[in-house]
């Protein structure tokens, strides 16, 4: 072989291969620049994604701003194309010269066979090389043509797109003229309006000083007598209603008197307020006070029974809407503290369904303290205000009645044994353990410990449910000390298990057995109330442990409150109205008039 010969076909091969990608890359570069403008004339096609409803002016300045981009990219095109075509004559030239060259190489080395043979296999790839250049050319001039009729096809395009832009031009300086003289015909009526506005308005004020400056006398002429009159009602009628206060109170004094004459069962009732979770169906009002209806008499509430159609009404010595504070309800109950401290047997006991409010009433909370912290504090408080002329003892116990067995809640002892026995004062109950006290702190430390050991469970009614009766019991022993006389009273404080009824409750074991033993205990004070109601010769408190240990208070020589409590909601009607009923019951039974518990000591020397 040559080595010259070699170098140069290797020279030329390079040179083949470098022309084929240059017009490889020609042909991808025209190409693209043609989906380029085709996509670029789509886009700002009339309609197209460029379109929209832009005003006529913005739609003409874009169309002009796309004609000039395309214009740019064709006269770009046609700048490459030529260069390209001239890279490609040169090409060719070069490729001319060389196989010329080629060709005189092979005459000097026509001798040699190795060199005819390599003549020939150069010769067959300078006829492939031709080849591929001449379907490059092929290609690059079927490119030209397709980027001509492209170019056509975007004059067209370019041309109606002027012809569009012109059109929406002329017609938005139409409508932009037709706007313009609305705009001024309309302005002008305004402007005429507000000048009639203004001047309406100014007649007006200039009528309102004028009415003004004539009607003032005119006023003063006519109030200045009603004034007069008024002030003289006022001074009449100051005179009734203070009368008519005056006569109110002496009227509840004389009940009072009445009552406690006839030793009457005084009853309170209160409606306790809608809590948070009851919701949905039947949690509507149905108890009514006079507030909400006219038709009702002081001290009376209306209770309506939605599933029967039907109302009831009932009368109390005194009532308590859902509104109502713990101050009021004790400022009511407050006078039978003193009763106490004179030597009477008191109670004050809670009765109604199970979430009627009982526990609250009696216990209160830690803001809104009850019945039974207030009543017992106030004891202390009238004690040292008669320090001078009396002496006091007192004794503390707190019981609860659990499936009619009696349970000491401040020496709950299993085992312990407490039943129900008469003494010379009354009944007691043997084995209770009794605290002596001397001031309030010293009850609120017991309570704390009784509270520990009640028995509570939740149902289905209340997530607390108390499942025994509580009393908390107060002895006191007053001595005066000028005459020597000797008083012993007892407080029963009560709050009653909640009566219930076994369906609603879901109760089951040992809470159906306590439901069942509430309920029987329950109907035993319903036995004693209807007893004494009817006077009967037999009163039968020994068919429970709580009438049991409430037989002095609610037996002759007694003041005796009760406290029934409701639910204000529909679907609760049927348990409130067996609430009231049994309290309407008690509250007409006649006890006789309470008696002091009083004895003679020795004076004080």
């Amino acid at each position: 072989g040559n080595p010259a010969a070699e170098a140069e076909n290797k020279e030329l091969k390079k040179t083949v291969d470098k022309l084929t990608l240059a017009n490889e890359t020609l042909l991808s570069k025209t190409k693209r620049q043609i989906d380029m403008l085709e996509l670029e004339v789509e886009k700002h096609r009339p309609g197209g994604a460029g379109g929209g409803d832009a005003a006529p002016q913005a739609d003409t300045g874009a169309s002009t701003a796309a004609l000039h981009k395309i214009q740019a990219q064709l006269e770009g095109e046609v700048t490459a194309r030529a260069r390209a075509e001239k890279e490609v004559g040169e090409l060719k030239g070069k490729l001319e010269k060389q196989k010329a060259e080629l060709e005189a190489a092979a005459g000097k080395a026509q001798g040699s066979s190795e060199a005819k043979d390599e003549i020939k296999k150069l010769q067959k790839e300078l006829h492939e090389r031709d080849k591929a250049v001449g379907l490059s050319k092929q290609a690059l001039k079927a490119a030209e043509e397709d980027a001509t009729t492209a170019k056509n096809h975007l004059e067209r395009q370019v041309l109606g797109l002027e012809q569009e832009a012109s059109r929406v031009k002329q017609e938005g300086s139409t409508q932009l003229q037709e706007i313009r003289g609305k705009i001024k015909k309309h302005g002008r009526k305004v402007l005429q309006d507000l000048a009639n506005l203004r001047a309406s308005q100014q007649a007006v004020k200039a009528a309102t000083a004028e009415l003004q400056v004539g009607i003032t006398p005119a006023m003063k002429e006519f109030y200045q007598p009603l004034k007069k009159h008024l002030a003289k009602y006022e001074k009449v009628n100051s005179g009734w209603a203070e009368k008519y206060k005056k006569e109110v109170a002496e009227r509840k004094r004389l009940h009072n008197l009445v009552l406690e004459l006839k030793g009457n069962i005084r009853v309170f009732l209160r409606v306790r307020p809608s809590l948070p979770h009851e919701t949905g169906e039947g949690v509507e009002n149905a108890v009514f006070f006079p507030d909400e209806r006219p038709d009702l008499e002081e001290n009376t509430i209306a209770i309506y029974d939605e599933a029967k159609g039907t109302e009831k009404i009932f009368e109390w010595d005194a009532t308590f809407g859902s509104t109502s504070k713990q101050e009021e309800v004790f400022q009511e109950v407050e006078a039978l503290v003193t009763s106490v401290l004179d030597g009477y047997n008191v109670c004050i006991f809670a009765y109604g369904q199970t979430g009627s409010g009982k526990t609250y009433t009696m216990e209160g909370s830690d803001t809104e303290k009850g019945i039974n912290p207030r009543t017992l504090e106030r004891v202390f408080e009238l004690i040292g205000e008669k320090s001078r002329d009396y002496s006091y003892t007192l004794e503390f116990t707190v019981l609860e009645i659990y499936n009619e067995d009696i349970k000491d809640l401040l020496d709950p002892k299993a085992g312990k044994k407490c039943e129900v026995r008469q003494g010379p004062e009354g009944n007691f109950v043997q084995d209770l353990k009794l605290f002596e006290v001397k001031n309030f702190e010293e009850v609120n430390k017991l309570w704390s410990d009784a509270k520990k050991n009640r028995t509570t469970f939740s149902n289905n009614i209340n997530e607390h449910s108390s499942r025994s009766h509580l009393v908390i019991s107060l002895y006191v022993r007053g001595t005066n000390l000028a005459s020597g006389v000797q008083s012993f009273g007892k407080l029963h404080l009560v709050d009653l298990a909640g009566s219930e009824r076994l369906s609603r409750t879901n109760a089951t074991g040992d809470r159906l057995k306590e439901a069942q033993n509430i309920n029987k205990s329950l109907s035993a004070l319903g036995d004693v109330i209807a007893a004494a109601a009817n006077k009967n010769g037999h009163i039968p408190y020994r068919n429970s442990k709580l009438t049991h240990v409430l037989q002095d208070s609610l037996g002759q020589d007694s003041k005796t409150l009760m406290i029934v409590q409701t639910s204000p909601c529909t679907r609760d009607v049927a348990e409130s109205i067996c609430s009231l009923q049994f309290a309407s019951r008690a509250r007409a039974v006649e006890l006789g008039q309470a008696k002091k518990n009083l004895s003679q000591g020795a004076k004080k020397k």
